[in-house]
């Protein structure tokens, strides 16, 4: 019996898993928690009681801004009074916001302090020797251009060729009657990919999308306008200007009145080819701005034609050279060219508006390389790490970031208060807080010596720009002016306001994550009202 059970239990033995006779015993221990650093959230200001009225208006101010649609977004706030520099209410300023088009902010501010109010684009023309008694230049005519953006409609009340007229009758004004070459644009002043890093592809067809160039026309931008013909037939098709520059192939077809319009306008990247589809109804109409690459080689086309209509014989062709090019050209020639004239742009006073209030992009982004060029009179001391000023291979916007993250730090602003890719916002990539928003305004407006430059500058509620149709029939209307920013799911306003009390405070109100954008901008526009019908004290 005992041999049975001795038979019995070695079999139940030898059917366990070896692994599970073999496993090591395994001790588990309770980690140690690593400590987590968090930024603590920053609360809005107490209400203390002593000013009952100012109490009210942060409690309104805090409700706008925490509605339930508006839950899952994020708001930054801050206000701040121009008298005293008391912040009267902030809410996530010291937050990171993606500021959309708030971005030209530090931008045209920067442009405004460095290169002054009275600073103008210049563009030269060079010859290799002077016209002859017969108005004769033998060899190329080169226009050197330095990203004049007032070569456009919306400086000349939608005139295509004044701007150009003015340049060429310049060349005309130096004695040129003939050019024994070609017309040549020289569009190497800038250094760097025209496109700004960080820009989506699908926004580079559109006009706020047009690329940088040292010879921009028309914003670097042309008028597309389909309409419908006959039925059955070809769509009508036009571009204004007129030029030779941009190809169109046009597919789409003339539907019966009354039909739903399909039409399709897509540009192929990097090249001047349109492709217009689809269907269109007779008397449908269709236009938009779109852009043009390499723009340089339109201005130069255009100005080809204005010189010949003026009677200026070109026996040659046109060309367009890179700085890469030119380069080459430079080391082939022995010949100094020299400037036989020249034009100049309006005051920077004049296109710091122009870009500001209707939110210029590719102005803005002209600027900022602008900048990284003229930024070497007043760039910090070579011993600052990370100069590209002496860094051979920097490009345009590298040095125009740098010298606005200087200017920044020079008027206080936190180094890490904003995080800049681009000069206009278009990129998805830029980071600004409220609080640097913020203190930007209230620098501008106490301690730069172009105030008013600046002032003049912002959109006015209610009467122009971006703002031109927000606050109407409100005290707001008038009152209120700054910067909006506007790309998907993000709005921002930033500004001055000045309450029915009399005082004037600087804001910026930061709208992220919320995907309705009638529900940001009402939200924001609550606010700013809530701020111009405050009848109190600030103190």
């Amino acid at each position: 019996m005992k041999l049975l059970l001795v038979a019995v239990l070695s079999a139940v033995l030898s059917i366990v898993p070896v692994s599970a006779q073999t496993r090591p015993l395994v001790v588990v221990t309770k980690p140690t928690p690593t400590p987590v650093v968090s930024i603590p959230a920053p609360t809005p200001p107490p209400m203390t009681g002593a000013n009952p009225a100012l109490d009210e208006l942060r409690s309104k101010i805090r409700l706008s801004s925490t509605k339930y649609e508006t839950r899952r977004g994020s708001i930054g706030i801050k206000i701040v009074s121009l008298a005293t520099g008391k912040v009267i209410y902030e809410d996530g300023a010291e937050r990171y916001f993606m500021p959309a088009s708030n971005m030209k902010n530090f931008t045209v501010a920067t442009a405004i302090e460095r290169l002054s109010p009275d600073f103008r684009f210049v563009t030269s023309v060079f010859a290799n020797s002077k016209p002859d008694e017969t108005g004769t230049v033998k060899g190329d005519l080169t226009i050197y251009g330095r990203g004049d953006v007032s070569f456009s409609t919306s400086f000349d009340e939608g005139d295509y060729f004044k701007r150009l007229d003015d340049l060429a009758d310049a060349i005309m004004r130096a004695g040129v009657t003939r050019i024994d070459g070609n017309l040549v644009g020289d569009d190497s002043y800038f250094s760097g990919f025209a496109i700004p890093g960080g820009w989506e592809w699908d926004d580079l067809q559109w006009y706020y999308g047009a690329e940088v160039s040292a010879l921009p026309y028309n914003d670097n931008t042309i008028v597309m306008s389909v309409s419908g013909g006959s039925v059955g037939y070809p769509c009508i098709v036009n571009m204004t200007p007129f030029n030779t520059v941009v190809r169109i192939v046009n597919t789409c077809t003339t539907t019966a009145a009354g039909t739903k319009q399909d039409l399709s306008v897509h540009k192929s990247l990097d090249q001047n080819v349109f492709e217009i589809g689809g269907t269109m109804p007779v008397g449908g109409k269709y236009s938009n701005s779109v852009t043009v690459t390499r723009p340089a080689e339109l201005f130069i086309s255009l100005l080809k034609d204005r010189l010949e209509k003026k009677g200026v014989v070109i026996t040659g062709t046109r060309r367009v050279i890179s700085g890469k090019d030119k380069a080459m050209l430079a080391v082939a020639s022995s010949v100094p060219p020299i400037e036989i004239a020249k034009v100049e742009s309006p005051p920077l006073s004049l296109i710091a508006a122009k870009t500001m209030k209707p939110s210029q992009n590719m102005y803005t982004e002209t600027l900022l390389w602008t900048l990284g060029e003229q930024g070497r009179a007043f760039s910090v001391p070579d011993s600052v790490k990370n100069n590209p000023f002496l860094e051979s291979k920097s490009t345009s916007s590298d040095r125009g970031l740098f010298v606005v993250k200087n200017f920044l730090a020079e008027i206080g602003i936190a180094p890490d208060g904003i995080v800049q890719h681009d000069g206009s916002g278009l990129s998805r990539h830029n980071l600004v807080t409220p609080s640097a928003v913020a203190d930007l305004y209230v620098y501008m407006a106490t301690k730069s010596r172009y105030a008013a430059t600046w002032f003049n500058a912002l959109t006015i509620g209610g009467v122009d720009g971006t703002l031109r149709n927000r606050f109407k029939g409100t005290k707001t209307q008038g009152n209120v002016r700054g910067k909006t920013g506007t790309i998907d799911q993000v709005s921002a306003l930033s500004g001055y306001v000045t309450t029915s009390g009399g005082e004037r405070v600087a804001f910026s109100i930061i709208v992220n994550g919320v995907p309705s954008g009638p529900l940001r901008v009402s939200t924001i526009d609550e606010i700013v009202n809530q701020i111009a019908n405050y009848d109190g004290k600030l103190d």
